[in-house]
C-alpha cells in the first residue's frame, strides 16, 4: 500500500491559549470553580503545556459556556462535514486523483455521531460514486487513524479497490464544557478541531514521491480501558483522561515498536523519521524517556501540537504532512497512534523518491 496524497483542514478561527484562558476567567463558570480547579486552568493555558493555539469550531469563545447536548451535537453536525470534505479535497489534489478514481472511503470520528455516518456527506460533498465501498467506523478515540489505515489496506490487499479515500475528523469542541472533573478541563485546554485524509493505493503514484506502508501492529490492552475513554453523561461526551495516560502510552508505543522492527529485522537506530500521534507535552516527553529519543525525533509531532493542540485521531495525518512538506529525510519512518481502549498502534513506512 502506498500513500499517494495526504491533506488536512482546520477551523478558521484560531484562539491562543491566553486568550482561551482569558474568556474563561470572565465567564460565570469559572467563578463556581473549586480553587483547584481554577489553578489548574490557570496552569494549563498559560504555563508551558507545548500549545501556543488551536482551531476551534467557535465563532466566539463564549459559546463553550452555552453548551448544552443540542448545542454540542448541532456544533459537530455542522463542523464535521465541512472539515472531512475540505480534507479530502487536498488530499485528493495532492495525490492528483480525481474523486471519480476512488473505489471506497473510510472515515473515523469519536466526537460525535451522525446517521447515516459521515461517510454520506463526503460521498456528496465530493461526488464520489454512489457504489463506492463506504464505512463509518467510530469509538476508537485518538488511536483511530491507524486502524483505518489498516482498514484500508485489507481493501487493497484484497484487490476490492484500487485507490480508497481515509478520513479522520475529530470537532473536539463538541465535547467542550467546564466543570470540576480534572479529564474535563484539561480536555478543554488541551484538545483542538481538525481532519486528515489520505489518499491510499495499491501502486505508487507518478509525483516524484513514494511512501509505502511495509508493516504494522496493534496492541489493545482492555484491563485499562478506564484511563481514556468517552462516557455520557447527562447527554454530553465526557472524556475520562486519567494522570497515568502519557506513561501507559509511552510503554505501549515501545512495545509495538519494538514488535514490529524484530520482526522486519530493524532497530531503533534505523529510523529517519517519527511521526508520533501530538497527544500532549506530557505524552512525547513519556515518549522520549522510554524510547531514548532526543528532540529532533517528536519534532514534527512538536510543531503539530504548538499550532493545532490535540486534535485527535487526525494527530497523526498532521503530523505526515507536515513532515513531507518539511522534507524530513527519507528512509524508514515510524508512524504511532493511541487512544481509547487502551489502544496503541503502529506503522512502518518507507519514504523515498520514485
Amino acid at each position: 500500500m502506498y500513500f499517494l496524497g495526504v491533506g488536512t483542514a482546520a477551523p478558521a478561527t484560531v484562539y491562543t491559549q491566553a486568550q482561551c484562558y482569558d474568556a474563561l476567567r470572565i465567564s460565570p463558570q469559572f467563578e463556581a470553580l473549586e480553587r483547584r480547579s481554577r489553578g489548574l486552568l490557570q496552569r494549563l493555558l498559560l504555563g508551558n503545556n507545548g500549545i501556543d493555539t488551536r482551531a476551534l469550531a467557535l465563532d466566539t469563545l463564549t459559546e463553550v459556556f452555552a453548551a448544552d447536548p443540542d448545542v454540542l451535537h448541532r456544533r459537530f453536525a455542522r463542523h464535521a462535514p465541512r472539515l472531512a470534505h475540505e480534507a479530502a479535497q487536498r488530499a485528493l489534489t495532492d495525490a492528483g486523483v480525481s474523486a471519480a478514481e476512488i473505489d471506497a472511503v473510510i472515515v473515523s470520528t469519536c466526537t460525535g455521531y451522525l446517521c447515516p455516518g459521515l461517510s454520506s456527506y463526503v460521498i456528496e460533498s465530493l461526488g464520489l460514486a454512489h457504489d463506492v465501498v463506504a464505512l463509518d467506523l467510530v469509538g476508537q478515540g485518538c488511536g483511530a487513524a491507524l486502524p483505518n489505515f489498516r482498514t484500508s489496506e485489507a481493501l487493497l490487499a484484497a484487490r476490492r479497490c484500487d485507490r480508497v479515500l481515509s478520513i479522520c475528523v475529530e470537532v473536539c469542541s463538541a465535547a467542550f464544557y467546564i466543570d470540576d472533573d480534572p479529564g474535563v478541563l484539561v480536555s478543554a485546554c488541551l484538545f483542538g478541531d481538525g481532519a486528515g485524509a489520505a489518499v491510499l493505493g495499491r501502486e505508487p503514484s507518478g509525483n516524484g514521491r513514494r511512501v509505502r506502508w511495509q508493516a504494522a501492529e496493534s496492541s489493545t490492552d482492555p484491563a485499562h480501558r478506564d484511563v481514556l475513554r468517552f462516557e455520557q453523561r447527562n447527554g454530553m461526551l465526557r472524556n475520562i483522561l486519567a494522570p497515568e495516560v502519557p506513561d501507559r502510552a509511552a510503554r505501549s508505543a515501545a512495545e509495538v515498536l519494538d514488535k514490529v522492527l524484530t520482526r522486519e529485522s530493524l532497530t531503533r537506530e534505523n529510523i529517519s523519521t517519527w511521526i508520533w500521534h501530538s497527544g500532549g507535552k506530557k505524552v512525547l516527553e513519556a515518549l522520549q524517556r522510554e524510547i531514548d529519543l532526543d528532540a529532533d525525533s517528536v519534532r514534527w509531532s512538536s510543531e503539530v501540537l504548538r499550532e493545532y493542540g490535540n486534535v485527535s485521531s487526525a494527530c497523526v495525518y498532521f503530523v505526515l504532512e507536515a513532515a513531507l512538506r518539511g522534507a524530513a529525510q527519507p528512509g524508514w519512518w515510524w508512524m504511532s497512534s493511541f487512544g481509547a481502549g487502551f489502544s496503541c498502534h503502529g506503522a512502518l513506512l518507507e519514504v523515498g523518491i520514485a
